[in-house]
């Protein structure tokens, strides 16, 4: 798997941003991540993308949600979401693009 593919989309939500409210000195943020990728490859792709260095990195898998299409109900694909923490003094910058 390609690092350029690993990390698909920064999660901007209120409950990540919570995640950073505890402790102003971590840093942490919030990816959707491919589905096979594990934590290396997350750790790697960090590094290759935005050139800092993650210090620990938290993974779970979303279930997939009901959704009503028309008449039908049709389930929503599971995906994978990371919570990575970066080194003491680095940030990251979500508002440009990589």
């Amino acid at each position: 798997m390609q690092l350029d593919n690993v990390i698909i989309a920064p999660l901007v939500t209120e409950k990540s941003e919570d995640l950073k409210a505890p402790r102003k000195d971590v840093a942490r943020y919030t990816f959707r991540v491919h589905t096979r990728a594990n934590k290396e490859l997350i750790r790697q792709a960090l590094h290759h993308l935005y050139k800092v260095n993650a210090v620990k990195v938290n993974t779970m898998i979303v279930p997939g949600k009901m959704r009503r299409f028309r008449q039908d109900r049709i389930k929503l694909p599971k995906w994978k979401k990371a919570i990575v923490t970066l080194a003491p003094g680095q940030t990251l910058d979500l508002t440009k693009p990589v």
